[in-house]
């Protein structure tokens, strides 16, 4: 197993990981830091969720010095307030221990504090391009003293008409800078970027999580316009904790409210709410006070809430791209996750592009509730015999009548996700082991990169298999929370 420090960070960083139980590089981590400890220019194509921020924050952390007064010595840029402010959280620890400062500004609060900030000298500033370039014009901020800059989540920089702003901010940035890029692809609008503002830079490439790895099972449902908000709250109902997409603000807030009235507490979240007000939403999901959050595509992006059971795209994206984004909100980091997509029929052709471009094989059919804990599909799992393709929406099941899940009783196999990516088949059977006889165990790999994918699975007997998924689900094995759970098995390569 790689440690952190054999990627070359110091010990009081590799110390305020172990401190909050993280003791085992991702692989965008293994992968990028060594180069960026180096002071090499590094274009990384990393989903969220893949453990990016510490990829970048740790080695920037490292390599500068203390800031003096409205003159940052790193400079992050993140497309959303939210992931700004996540970034900032993230990082707080790991800065702490090499005794610099991270400070977050964007749009939405006052200026007052983040001047004052500013003012007593911010080592890593976190920004979006808007709020940034407006404390520039105003005199707080002078980049002229800026050693590393990163711009996190290039792609979505694009899709929101930001890399104009971020050009004219790496303009202001000096020369000789190191650039750090991360998104989720790295062509077009990308590419043009890497090139004009990299030198050589290093590709890495996210092995192990990207999208078509991740653990989600998708689902189309073919559904009566006027019953989406029913069949959101079965979906919520059964699945559990979930983040539900809408087009508009107006439609956010106004299926928070149809869902409450449908007996699913859920609290809406967008561009159109002050900070506090997004906040105090973020905070009643996290903290489980409520079961759905229904978001716009903006002001979702950079959420990190863990433990998110399913997506909902009530209303479907634009494209293949924003659906990753969404659906990227479940599954993450090894997790397992629930995507479900409510089509109308005036929908289906163009979800069914989408669909192509996806290398998603799930077909668009009636809605079965039972469906949701065995069935859906993986992108890039080819469709399976005996499929059968409903064209007809069918009427969601009343809440009244909605039934707990299914009985397992006779199932003996047990889904694991969240695994160390180091984890071997041995290491899965011992385990398992102390709570009763484990017939095989098995870790799966990517046939690419021979990789673990961060699960695996383990077959039991009946009893001993009910033992050992009460006894681990949720045990911390190497800092990572696990998910145990029955599971249908599945054929995988090896």
């Amino acid at each position: 197993m790689t440690t952190f420090a054999q990627l070359g960070l110091p010990e009081p960083l590799v110390r305020a990981l172990r401190n909050k139980d993280i003791t085992e590089p991702f692989p965008v981590q293994e992968a990028t830091i060594p180069d960026a400890l180096a002071g090499r220019d590094v274009s990384g194509k990393a989903p969220t969720g893949s453990g990016k921020t510490l990829a970048f924050g740790l080695p920037l952390l490292t390599r500068i010095g203390k800031a003096n007064r409205n003159k940052p010595q790193a400079l992050i840029l993140a497309p959303t307030r939210e992931l700004a402010e996540q970034i900032k959280k993230e990082l707080t620890a790991p800065a702490k221990a090499v005794k610099r400062y991270v400070f977050a500004v964007y749009g939405g609060v006052g200026y007052g504090p983040q001047r004052q900030a500013l003012r007593r000298g911010v080592d890593v500033l976190v920004a979006t391009p808007g709020r940034l370039e407006d404390l520039m014009e105003q005199g707080d901020v002078n980049l002229s003293q800026v050693k590393i800059v990163v711009v996190d989540e290039a792609d979505r920089m694009a899709d929101m008409g930001f890399l104009p702003s971020v050009r004219r901010i790496l303009d202001k940035t000096p020369e000789g800078r190191q650039t750090l890029l991360f998104s989720a692809t790295l062509d077009g609008d990308i590419a043009t970027l890497t090139r004009n503002y990299q030198r050589n830079p290093v590709r890495h490439d996210a092995a192990g999580v990207e999208p078509e790895t991740l653990d989600a099972r998708h689902h189309f449902w073919l559904v009566d316009h006027h019953d989406r908000v029913q069949h959101t709250a079965d979906v919520v109902g059964e699945a559990g904790r979930s983040i539900v997409f809408t087009r508009t603000r107006r439609g956010a807030d106004r299926l928070a409210r149809q869902l409450g009235k449908a007996g699913v507490k859920a609290v809406a979240m967008h561009g159109g709410l002050s900070q506090n007000q997004r906040n105090r939403a973020l905070r009643s999901f996290s903290a489980h006070k409520t079961q759905a959050l229904v978001a716009t595509d903006v002001a979702a992006r950079g959420i990190h809430i863990d433990a998110v059971e399913s997506v909902i795209h009530y209303d479907p994206p634009a494209d293949h791209k924003d659906y990753l984004h969404r659906s990227g909100r479940t599954a993450r980091a090894g997790a397992t996750g629930l995507v479900v997509s409510l089509v109308t029929g005036n929908q289906k052709r163009t979800v069914g592009r989408m669909k192509k471009e996806l290398d998603l094989a799930a077909p668009t059919a009636s809605p079965k509730i039972a469906d949701l804990e065995h069935g859906g599909y993986r992108i890039g799992e080819p469709t399976r015999p005996g499929d059968r393709h409903n064209h007809r929406p069918a009427a969601p099941r009343p809440h009244a009548d909605r039934k707990s899940a299914p009985d397992r009783g006779k199932e003996n196999s047990i889904y694991v996700a969240n695994l160390p990516w180091s984890h071997t088949d041995a290491d899965l059977e011992d385990l398992f082991a102390g709570h009763g006889r484990v017939h095989a165990a098995t870790v799966i790999v990517d046939r690419r990169t021979g990789r673990s994918k961060g699960f695996g699975f383990v077959d039991m007997p009946q009893r001993a298999a009910r033992r050992a998924i009460a006894a681990l689900h949720g045990q911390q094995v190497n800092g990572r929370d696990l998910t145990v759970r029955f599971a249908q098995p599945r054929k995988y390569g090896a």
